[in-house]
C-alpha cells in the first residue's frame, strides 16, 4: 500500500537523512550498514599505531600530561596498548550478547503464552546457553581503601554532566546546603514559595520546621531549641541557655562535633547525628538571625556527601571536541580550579574545606565538596575520536578510562590542593555491564589504565550499576568478579525496564510503564539488590544505592516518598539538584541505615534469583491506556531528543505531558522507545497511531520550549532531525542490540552539527 501524508513526508525524509549521514562505526554484530556520503572526518595525527583527533591531542599533550606529570608519548603508548589489549575482546562481549539474544528469541518462538510463564525452564534454558552462570559459595568484598562517604556514611548523591563546568562544580559544591533556603524555595512544606519580598509567616514556619528538626536529631537534655537563646562553648561542652535562664547541653554529648569563631560567642555550632553533619549559623546581625531569639540565621546539613562526574547517558558527546571539553571538566575539578560564569553572580568555583575548633579547642578540617566518582560509558559505544591500527573506532570507554583515570593522578600528587578522596582512591563507576564476563573485563581494562597513571594497585575501584538483566540474574556473580574492587552498586529502573523489554520482545506484548514498576521482577529486582550487597559485606565498604528522584520542583511528594530509599537499606540515593540533596538528606536522619542493614543481615536474602527473572508480559491491555502510554512515550520521547539533537544536551528538565518537569536523560528514552516498539511489533499499536501521536506531541514540545531562544521548532516539519530521530527510535528498536538509543541520536546529532 503506498504511504501518503505524514507517513510519507516521514519516509522521504529518512532516505534524506541516510544518504547524508556517515556510518556509525561498530564491530559486528553493532555494525549498521554504511551509508552513502559521509560527515567531515576531523583531522588525525599518528601516534603509537593509532590515529588521534587534533583535538584530543592537543587535550593531552598541552593540558593533561603537564598535569599529572608523565610524559604524553609514554601515555600514547599506553592508550595503544589498552587498545590493543582489550579491543579484541570488547567485541567477543558485544557479540555475545547479540548470540545470547538470538538462542533466546529463538526459544520463545518455540513455546506458548503459557509455557513463557514457567521460570524455571526460563532458568534451565539461559543456564544451557550461559546466560546465567553458577552463583559463588562464599560472597564476600574485600575493597579497601575507600573514603568514609563511600563506605561508612549513608547520604544523598547527585549525578550531573560532565560537560557543564556550572553544573559540575555545583553537584561537588552540593556538600553542605541551606535547611532555610530549601525548604523556603520549594514546595517542600505543602505549598508554592510565595512571589515577591520575604514572606514573614513563611519564614517563621521554616524555623520552627527547623527547630522541630533539631529536637529530633540533636536533642537538648531539657527542654527544645525553639527555647534556646544562646549557644555557648564553656569546658569542652556545648551548653544552652533557655528562655527562663536554665542551662542545658546536647543530651548525648558525643553528637557535638566543634564550633567555629569564639567559644562563647560561636559563629558555627557543628553536631553530627547518624553520621552527617548539621550546622547552626549565627549572627544577630543577619535578616533572620536580628529577628531570631539565639541569632540563628541558618541551619545547614550535609546534603550530597557524593557526586558522579557522568560520561555517559546525560551527555551528548558525539566526537572529540565534545569527549574533550567533558574530560577538560574533569580534570580541572581534581585539579581544583575549574570555574563557570554564573549570570549576574560573578564565577563559581569550588568550595573550601572548612575549619572549625574541636570540644577542646583543637583545629577538625570538614570536608567541602562532595567526593566524586566518574561514570565512563559502556562496552557498546565505540568512538572514532580514536582509530585503532585497522583505521576503525576504538571502544570508548578504553579511552574513558585511559583518560578519567590518568587525570585521577592530580588528585593523588603530593602537595594536591583540594582534595578530592582523602583515601586516595579512584571511583569509576560502569554502566551497562552484561553478566560477570563483562565486569571481569571492565575491571581488567580499569587495573590495566590505572598501571599506566603510574597509580598503586588497587587505587581504581569499580561502581556496578545493576541495570541490565543478564546482571541482575547474575549478580552474585557480579561482585564476586569485581570483590577486590567493587565500592558501588545500585539499582536504575528506567534502564533496567528498558533492557527487560528489549529481551522479552519478540515473547509478546509487555507491561506498560506504570505496571512494570510494581510488577513481582522490578519489586524482587530492587531487594535482592540490597539482600546481596548486604550480604557480600558493603556496609563499612561500599555503597549500596537507588535510583532517581525525577521532579525537582516537586520535594513535597519527594519529602513523602523518598524515605522508601534508605529504608529498604540503601546507603545512597539519586537526587536532580542540590536542593533536593538537601531535603533527601532528611531522610538520613529520620532512618538509621546502619541499623537498618543490621536487620536486613539478619533476614538474609529475601528474594530468588529466579523472582527477578519472571516475565513482564501482558496478559490484557486496555485501550485507553495504550492510548495513554503512547501519548506520554511520544511526548517524552520528542521532547528530550529534540534537545539532544538540536542544542546536544543530554540531560536537562523536561516537561511531561502533564507539563511536571522531569529530569531526563537517555535511560528515559530507551524505556520510552522500547515499550513502543514492543508494542508496533505485536500489533498493539499501528504506524499510523504511532505517527498520529508523535505528529500531535510536536505541537505541544513546541510550545513547551517556546521560551528557549535556542529552539527550533519541529510541528508540521516532518524532515526535522528530531522528529526523524524519535521515529527511527521506535521502529528500528526491536531489532537494536539492548535497545539503546545512542546509534540514532548520535549520527542525527553529527548530522546537525555538521550540517546545522
Amino acid at each position: 500500500m503506498q504511504e501518503t501524508g505524514f507517513a510519507a513526508c516521514l519516509t522521504v525524509a529518512l532516505r534524506t537523512l541516510a544518504q547524508l549521514s556517515g556510518t556509525w562505526n561498530l564491530p559486528p554484530p553493532y555494525r549498521c550498514a554504511p551509508t552513502v556520503g559521509h560527515v567531515t572526518t576531523p583531522a588525525k595525527h599518528a601516534r603509537h599505531r593509532l590515529q588521534i583527533d587534533a583535538a584530543l591531542v592537543d587535550f593531552v599533550e598541552q593540558e593533561l600530561a603537564p598535569a599529572v606529570e608523565l610524559d604524553a608519548d609514554t601515555l600514547w603508548q599506553g592508550l595503544a596498548d589498552l587498545v590493543t589489549e582489550f579491543g579484541p575482546r570488547n567485541a567477543e562481549l558485544l557479540a555475545e550478547r547479540v548470540r545470547l539474544q538470538q538462542s533466546f528469541d529463538a526459544w520463545v518462538a518455540q513455546r506458548s503464552p503459557a509455557q513463557l510463564l514457567d521460570v524455571a525452564a526460563q532458568v534451565d534454558f539461559l543456564t544451557s546457553i550461559g546466560y546465567l552462570v553458577a552463583e559463588p559459595t562464599e560472597l564476600a568484598i574485600e575493597t579497601e581503601g575507600c573514603d568514609p562517604e563511600i563506605g561508612e556514611m549513608a547520604g544523598p548523591q547527585l549525578v550531573v554532566p560532565a560537560t557543564n563546568a556550572r553544573y559540575a562544580l555545583n553537584a561537588a559544591n552540593a556538600r553542605w546546603g541551606s535547611l532555610y533556603d530549601a525548604l523556603y524555595g520549594t514546595d517542600a512544606l505543602g505549598s508554592a514559595p510565595p512571589n515577591g519580598p520575604y514572606n514573614q509567616a513563611r519564614g517563621d514556619r521554616v524555623i520552627q520546621y527547623v527547630r522541630d528538626l533539631l529536637d529530633r536529631y540533636v536533642p537538648l537534655a531539657d527542654g527544645s531549641h525553639s527555647d534556646a537563646r544562646h549557644y555557648v562553648v564553656k569546658d569542652a561542652q556545648l551548653q544552652v541557655e533557655l528562655g527562663d535562664g536554665t542551662l542545658t547541653g546536647i543530651a548525648d554529648s558525643r553528637q557535638f562535633i566543634g564550633y567555629s569563631g569564639r567559644a562563647l560567642a560561636p559563629d558555627t555550632v557543628v553536631l553530627r547525628h547518624h553520621g552527617l553533619l548539621i550546622e547552626i549559623c549565627f549572627d544577630p546581625t543577619s535578616a533572620v538571625g536580628a529577628g531570631d531569639p539565639a541569632g540563628i540565621r541558618d541551619v545547614n546539613v550535609e546534603a550530597a556527601i557524593t557526586a558522579i562526574v557522568d560520561l555517559e547517558d546525560s551527555v551528548a558527546t558525539v566526537d572529540a571536541a565534545d569527549k574533550v571539553a567533558a574530560y577538560r571538566n574533569w580534570l580541572g575539578l581534581l585539579e581544583g580550579d575549574l570555574t563557570a560564569p554564573v549570570p549576574g553572580r560573578g564565577v563559581r568555583r569550588l568550595e573550601s574545606d572548612r575549619v572549625i575548633h574541636a570540644p577542646d579547642g583543637s583545629e577538625v578540617v570538614l570536608p567541602g565538596r562532595a567526593v566524586l566518582l566518574v561514570r565512563n560509558v559502556g562496552l557498546h559505544m565505540y568512538t572514532d575520536s580514536v582509530l585503532d591500527q585497522d583505521g576503525a573506532p576504538i571502544p570508548e570507554g578504553i579511552l574513558d578510562a585511559f583518560v578519567t583515570i590518568t587525570a585521577s593522578r592530580v588528585d593523588l600528587q603530593a602537595g594536591a590542593g583540594l582534595r578530592n578522596s582523602r583515601a586516595g582512591a579512584v571511583y569509576v563507576v560502569k554502566p551497562k555491564l552484561h553478566g560477570p564476563a563483562e565486569v571481569r573485563h571492565a575491571v581488567a581494562i580499569l587495573a590495566a589504565a590505572e598501571r599506566i597513571a603510574g597509580l598503586p594497585t588497587g587505587t581504581v575501584k569499580i561502581g556496578i550499576m545493576d541495570e541490565e538483566r543478564r546482571t541482575s540474574g547474575n549478580l552474585a556473580a557480579c561482585i564476586d568478579a569485581a570483590a577486590d574492587r567493587v565500592a558501588f552498586i545500585n539499582t536504575g529502573f528506567l534502564d533496567r525496564t528498558g533492557d527487560e523489554i528489549r529481551t522479552w520482545m519478540k515473547a509478546g506484548p509487555v507491561l506498560g510503564k506504570e505496571a512494570m514498576r510494581a510488577a513481582p521482577w522490578m519489586l524482587a529486582y530492587e531487594d535482592r539488590n540490597v539482600d546481596l550487597g548486604i550480604a557480600a559485606n558493603f556496609p563499612g565498604r561500599a555503597q549500596i544505592g537507588k535510583g532517581m528522584w525525577a521532579a525537582p520542583d516537586r520535594m513535597a511528594d519527594m519529602l513523602d516518598r523518598k524515605s522508601g530509599h534508605p529504608n529498604a537499606g540503601a546507603s545512597c540515593a539519586w537526587v536532580p539538584s542540590p536542593t533536593a540533596a538537601t531535603l533527601h538528606a532528611l531522610h538520613y536522619h529520620d532512618v538509621d541505615v546502619k541499623q537498618r542493614q543490621r536487620e536486613l543481615a539478619a533476614a538474609g536474602i529475601r528474594t530468588r534469583r529466579e523472582q527477578v527473572l519472571m516475565p513482564p508480559l501482558a496478559a490484557d491491555l486496555d485501550e485507553d491506556l495504550v492510548q495513554q502510554e503512547l501519548d506520554n512515550a511520544a511526548q517524552g520521547i520528542l521532547g528530550y531528543v529534540v534537545r539532544w539533537v538540536m542544542q546536544g544536551i543530554g540531560c536537562s528538565k523536561v516537561p511531561d505531558i502533564n507539563d511536571i518537569g522531569l529530569m531526563e536523560d537517555r535511560a528515559t528514552l530507551r524505556i520510552s522507545s522500547q515499550l513502543v516498539a514492543n508494542w508496533r511489533l505485536h500489533g498493539v499499536l499501528t504506524d499510523a497511531q504511532i505517527d498520529e501521536a508523535f505528529q500531535r506531541m510536536s505541537f505541544i514540545v513546541d510550545e513547551q520550549n517556546s521560551d528557549d531562544p535556542l529552539y527550533v521548532p519541529i510541528a508540521g516539519s516532518m524532515n526535522a532531525p528530531a522528529i526523524i530521530a524519535a521515529l527511527r527510535l521506535v521502529r528500528e528498536g526491536a531489532d537494536e542490540p539492548g535497545g539503546y538509543t545512542e546509534r540514532v541520536l548520535t549520527e542525527v546529532r553529527r548530522q546537525v552539527k555538521t550540517h546545522g
